[in-house]
């Protein structure tokens, strides 16, 4: 037999090989327990209360033109031990970038969350008044219409993923010089959530609080009135003057005794350095009294933001070198 003869046998074999052990890694993934609301936590299939505690990640778009988008960032928020990830999408970026192409990159983050064991949020960025149609800017502006029809795209997209747990319906509610009350946003929400229960009933409902999804001060006595609904809460240190505990149990915290409650924001910037603003402005002061409140009351949260350029940042650039609140807050992820 000629050696070119035996040198393509030979190749041949490995090459099959090399796509056999492919399949069988990718048939190993499993897919995560469907969550879902009882009482004030969420549960898995079997019947066990999750906690979720993980990071929230910069617009996919953005990680996508700055080709970070890959599964190395992935890995290492998981082994920054998050069992969770927040995926902000701001409107301006779905639109311009296009529902197809946005939702292939959706497709390759929400795989390799399943890939690392962490569920999803997925974030409809928005920050403004819905109801008087009143935005701070233009990556966050968007109306009605549009809200309504990308989560009907969402819900219909990613109907029966159990890795997408989780529908964060719009980011940071705020009045914007129009008034705009928790009277005015709580139907607007079971509306909301009307029109995605039509495709998909069984995600997780995360409802933002006023003031920038700080406040959930009306919740218990009007509570969004729909199955699978949790709290959102944006606890940053200069929202509230220290000490912080009796204020956030006042403003929010009373609320995880009745409803699951998720911080799907929070986070420091030490005053001085690169990123700081109000209200993020704070030290590690502030960082071990949030963590000590959320584990105290079982909260849930997403700390903000892994990326070097979104403050307050976690990292300090994409090797992975990490911010003085980035190294205070992985060390707390791995404890848990």
């Amino acid at each position: 037999m000629k050696v070119s003869h035996i040198i393509g046998i030979v190749l041949f074999f490995f090459m099959a090989g090399m796509v056999s052990c492919k399949e069988t890694v990718k048939q190993s993934f499993k897919e995560p327990s469907a969550l879902k609301v009882k009482k004030n936590v969420f549960i898995n299939d079997s019947g066990k209360i999750v906690r979720l505690c993980g990071v929230s990640f910069s617009d996919p778009d953005k990680l996508k033109k700055e080709n970070q988008w890959n599964l190395r960032y992935f890995e290492e928020a998981r082994r920054w031990g998050c069992n969770v990830i927040r995926l902000p999408i701001h409107p301006y970026t779905w639109r311009y970038r296009g529902v197809e192409d946005y939702l292939k990159i959706l497709d390759q983050g929400v795989e390799w969350a399943r890939q690392t064991n962490m569920y999803v949020i997925i974030d409809w960025h928005a920050i403004g008044n819905l109801p008087e149609n009143v935005y701070p800017h233009f990556n966050y502006a968007t109306n009605w219409a549009e809200t309504i029809n990308f989560w009907k795209i969402i819900a219909e997209h990613y109907k029966g993923n159990s890795t997408v747990a989780f529908y964060e319906l719009f980011n940071e509610p705020c009045d914007q010089g129009k008034p705009l009350s928790w009277d005015a946003w709580q139907p607007l929400m079971e509306q909301l959530i009307d029109s995605i229960n039509m495709i998909d009933d069984q995600k997780v409902y995360l409802v933002a609080g006023m003031n920038w999804a700080y406040l959930l001060d009306e919740v218990v006595q009007k509570p969004v009135d729909r199955n699978n609904v949790a709290y959102v809460t944006h606890p940053y240190p200069q929202k509230v003057d220290a000490p912080w505990e009796d204020k956030w149990e006042r403003n929010w915290g009373h609320v995880a005794d009745h409803y699951p409650v998720v911080a799907t924001e929070m986070g420091y910037v030490v005053k001085g350095q690169r990123g700081e603003h109000i209200p993020c402005i704070g030290d590690e002061k502030y960082g071990e009294a949030i963590i000590n409140y959320l584990d105290k009351k079982g909260i849930s949260y997403t700390v903000w933001c892994f990326d070097p350029s979104w403050a307050p940042a976690l990292l300090d650039d994409f090797d992975f070198n990490l911010t003085r609140q980035g190294e205070f807050f992985k060390r707390k992820l791995q404890m848990k």
